[in-house]
């Protein structure tokens, strides 16, 4: 797990001061975490993320981003509470979920918008 700062947004995940619209940078998708350390339900998220970089290592990126620290990532995704947590597919538009989610949530979203088995009915 990674924290990004500002520097390593821009050239891991979305080069916002280059581009209007968005475009992943990244190698494979990832999940963002945008959490503050005074946060309860970011602590109940954090040891889930921890065990899901290890359970999807080589496949999906983790990042977690302090938003008492980057504040301005956080103005530039509009995060007013957290957690935040936006899921990062490498191709198609991110998606931005709020709060803390279960394992069985994030396990979900990671099979079928960041990996992409869900298969059209």
């Amino acid at each position: 797990m990674e924290f990004l700062t500002k520097e390593t947004f821009l050239e891991k995940v979305f080069n916002f001061e280059k581009n209007k619209e968005w475009k992943f940078e990244g190698e494979l998708p990832c999940i963002i975490d945008f959490y503050a350390d005074w946060c309860q339900p970011c602590k109940m998220v954090a040891p889930i993320l921890e065990g899901l970089s290890e359970e999807y290592k080589g496949k999906i990126n983790i990042y977690k981003i302090d938003t008492e620290v980057e504040r301005e990532l956080a103005g530039a995704f509009g995060i007013r509470s957290i957690p935040s947590i936006l899921f990062c597919p490498k191709d198609g538009q991110p998606q931005m979920a709020q709060g803390a989610l279960p394992k069985e949530t994030f396990k979900e979203v990671i099979e079928d918008v960041l990996l992409g088995k869900k298969q059209e009915a």
